[in-house]
């Protein structure tokens, strides 16, 4: 007879524990075990009841793939995030802070995709299906033939796929709302999670439909629930962007038909997201006169290059410790920068206070930034802005040298398109005849473009 017992999970990271504790020993977030209900079920391994398992199919390498083309959504910077478009029979998985947008996105996308003649499924267990139609109405896409529902029983939902043929696209949103029967605890906790995760996975993989999961995240910013659901799917993408600016970021993080870290940028509006072909001329905004205290930074998201301003400010400070603020970047990078700036070129910055800002709100975490950062720096120091049609990239180590990136003509070729001139990049770089060069072998050649007051 089955045994129902108790265990502790971690929601962060699914480790599971016999007593409750405070923090998790496995990825040592606090307050973060819960209590689940298990029924245990004594049998011998790989037997089922009744009988014995049925062996798995093994083959060889040689298998015939599927070689089937990628199916666009309609929306050009969503298909560029995902590889190229959908892929039957994959799960991908979504997060974003509330109200970011994701609803919006794939209602869009669902729409789209229906007007190309596909077959598409919207579950929602969080609006009624009148909310859906209002909203699809406002976004003025209440004319596609998409097949919306309410639901939050994970048996309900199954049923209603089973009677039909499996759809071009299935949209759960959101998988913390949607419970399975069988199990005893609440929706959104990690055993409901992970179980109708894993069923709706399977049924991707089984039906050969693509399943889009929205996930809701942590006040880190991470996916709620168990890191075990990041690995059940495909992807995973984030929806990114700050609720200040009009602009918004859909990233990808894991892909296994694509590459990683591709970015795509939409604009949102009245009538919803807005696709950003051209995200430069976006973050870059309108520039008339250079100031000091800013760099243009040649950066690169996946295969696309981005252009971003780098915003720096120094100044005095009356605080025993001074301030240390930084939005859009790694404030231990920044810490890292200005320790080799007052090391390796005898700047006393250690009692100013230092402002950094990525302008529009982009977050950049590649340490091709390293260079731009510091010319921003020395160019509040020193009060003189660089010269017009400027860009900057290049990483730089502990010893104040200046290493080579990645991919340094795309930036380039970039920088070209969007009317720059000049570029100052760690020397070798490729692509040095696309415009005016100054190489930067060390910091000290850095400085020598910011003549500092003796004073």
């Amino acid at each position: 007879m089955a045994k129902a017992t108790r265990r502790y999970v971690c929601r962060e990271c699914g480790a599971s524990y016999p007593k409750w504790r405070g923090f998790c020993d496995a990825c040592g977030v606090a307050d973060s075990v819960e209590e689940e209900a298990v029924i245990a079920r004594p049998r011998a391994f790989g037997v089922v009841q009744g009988g014995k398992a049925k062996p798995a199919a093994m083959t060889d390498l040689s298998v015939q793939t599927l070689d089937e083309p990628r199916r666009s959504t309609g929306m050009g910077e969503l298909d560029r995030v995902l590889g190229g478009g959908l892929v039957r029979a994959s799960a991908v998985l979504i997060g974003g802070d509330p109200g970011i947008g994701k609803s919006t996105l794939l209602l869009q996308a669902a729409a789209r995709l229906a007007g190309a003649g596909g077959h598409v499924v919207y579950v929602s267990g969080e609006e009624a299906t009148a909310q859906i139609a209002m909203r699809a109405r406002r976004l003025g896409v209440d004319g596609a033939a998409v097949k919306v529902a309410n639901a939050n029983a994970l048996g309900e939902i199954m049923a209603a796929l089973e009677e039909n043929d499996p759809p071009d696209l299935l949209i759960i949103d959101s998988i913390q709302t949607v419970f399975s029967e069988g199990l005893d605890s609440a929706p959104g906790t990690v055993a409901q999670v992970r179980a109708c995760g894993h069923e709706l996975v399977q049924y991707a993989k089984r039906s050969g439909a693509a399943v889009f999961l929205v996930g809701h995240v942590t006040k880190e910013g991470q996916i709620a629930g168990p890191r075990v659901l990041e690995h059940m799917v495909d992807t995973v993408l984030y929806f990114e962007g700050d609720r200040s600016h009009h602009f918004r970021i859909l990233r990808s993080v894991k892909n296994r038909f694509g590459a990683a870290d591709e970015i795509g940028v939409f604009e949102m509006a009245e009538q919803g997201l807005i696709e950003t072909p051209n995200p430069s001329a976006l973050f870059l905004g309108d520039r008339d006169e250079p100031v000091a205290g800013t760099a243009i930074f040649a950066g690169m998201e996946g295969s696309r290059p981005i252009l971003v301003e780098i915003q720096a400010l120094v100044a005095p400070s009356p605080l025993a410790t001074p301030r240390r603020a930084v939005v859009g970047w790694d404030s231990g990078r920044l810490a890292m920068i200005l320790a080799v700036l007052d090391t390796r070129l005898g700047l006393s910055l250690g009692q100013n206070e230092v402002y950094l800002n990525v302008a529009g709100g982009l977050r950049i975490t590649e340490p091709a930034a390293d260079l731009a950062v510091a010319g921003a720096l020395l160019s509040s120091v020193s009060g003189q802005p660089l010269a017009p049609g400027t860009v900057v990239f290049g990483e730089i180590g502990l010893s104040g040298a200046v290493r080579r990136v990645a991919r340094a003509e795309a930036r380039m070729k970039e920088a070209a398109k969007l009317g720059f001139e000049r570029a100052i990049l760690p020397a070798g770089s490729e692509g040095r005849d696309l415009l005016k060069v100054t190489e930067i072998g060390g910091l000290d050649r850095l400085l020598s473009l910011f003549p500092l007051d003796d004073g």
